[in-house]
């Protein structure tokens, strides 16, 4: 199973809205075939490692034992059931590590197995599996996307300078680390100031991958359209309170400012089946995520300088699930209460 994630991951960024699954057939202790959904719209794990066992082991199906992180679906989507695939090739066990909650599969899968005399074990690896997709889990369960909070910080605890004016902290290895993780998510948010003061870009240049739709909170539709968040590399949501207007790259969507915004951006997004979203944007706009509890993740970044003064960092309180050195860099993984429980 392990075996299985480690397949699965190497798809990060490359298969939502679609889930990270890895698959590994195994007959007498020995792997004779492995894969993993490598695109969206493209083979399943289950078709690619069934189809990457050799023809002359081929008959070793019936004597074999399928591992895959995700239980297999069992609906017509862009591909047919991987069940009914397992059924057809006579494969007599299959472990899983964690329950599909998409509606249409929702134990279905299981169940295709179990009616065709096949053994099915469940819940190995259960805590990794659910956290490698996180994402997808979130989607189905909360019903909106995982929301992953990013900022950098000085030593003594400040996110920018009092006066409006862009300001670097951290280094270039955790620059690029930030591109990648733009590559891994289907969205990025900023709010208004950061668009005016910073003017970024929110691509992906500094690695390989797919730029994230671009998402702005903009309630008087102000922001001058020379910006580069404008550029055509990337779609772009707006989220203002005047008008609704919707092409192949600019989508204007009307929410009400006299409500709770972001509850309706995040309901906004996931009927667009986005299922993540990083927020780089400033202080007020991560912490009205974090005053909300609409979060699941942060990832801080703790640079080796000191402002003396500025705006004061976040407030935010979770479970440290990982600290590591970047450079000079600190960065701090925590995970919202909630999640830590629920991935352990």
């Amino acid at each position: 199973m392990q075996r299985c994630l480690d397949l699965a991951v190497r798809a990060i960024g490359h298969v939502a809205p679609n889930p990270m699954v890895g698959c590994v057939i195994v007959c007498d202790g020995k792997i004779i075939g492995e894969g993993y959904h490598q695109e969206y719209g493209q083979p399943h794990a289950e078709v690619n490692a069934i189809n990457l066992v050799s023809a002359n082991l081929q008959y070793l199906l019936p004597q074999s034992t399928l591992y895959v992180n995700l239980e297999p679906c069992a609906h017509h989507g862009k591909t047919p059931p991987c069940a009914d695939l397992i059924v057809g090739r006579k494969i007599p066990r299959v472990v899983i590590g964690s329950n599909d909650p998409y509606p249409k599969v929702a134990g279905k899968g299981i169940q295709k197995l179990l009616d065709a005399g096949i053994e099915v074990t469940t819940g190995v690896l259960k805590s990794e599996a659910d956290f490698l997709n996180r994402r997808f889990l979130t989607f189905f369960t909360q019903h909106r996307p995982y929301v992953i909070l990013k900022w950098a910080e000085s030593a003594d605890g400040f996110i920018a300078p009092n006066e409006p004016k862009q300001l670097w902290l951290t280094n270039e290895y955790s620059k690029k680390l930030v591109h990648q993780w733009r590559a891994e998510e289907q969205a990025i948010m900023v709010g208004k100031k950061t668009v005016e003061i910073d003017d970024p870009e929110l691509t992906v240049r500094l690695t390989e991958g797919k730029n994230p739709a671009r998402v702005v909170i903009d309630r008087t539709l102000a922001i001058p359209p020379s910006k580069k968040i404008f550029a055509p590399n990337a779609p772009i949501i707006i989220y203002n309170q005047l008008e609704q207007y919707s092409d192949s790259k600019i989508h204007l969507e009307k929410v009400d400012f006299d409500l709770p915004v972001l509850p309706q951006i995040l309901q906004s997004l996931a009927s667009k089946n986005i299922q993540s979203i990083i927020i780089e944007g400033g202080p007020n706009t991560l912490q009205r995520f974090i005053d909300l509890n609409l979060w699941d993740e942060a990832r801080i970044f703790i640079a080796p300088v000191r402002l003396g003064d500025g705006k004061a960092s976040p407030i935010l309180a979770g479970d440290l699930r990982a600290e590591k050195q970047m450079g000079g860099d600190k960065l701090r993984v925590i995970l919202n209460n909630s999640l830590s429980q629920t991935f352990p």
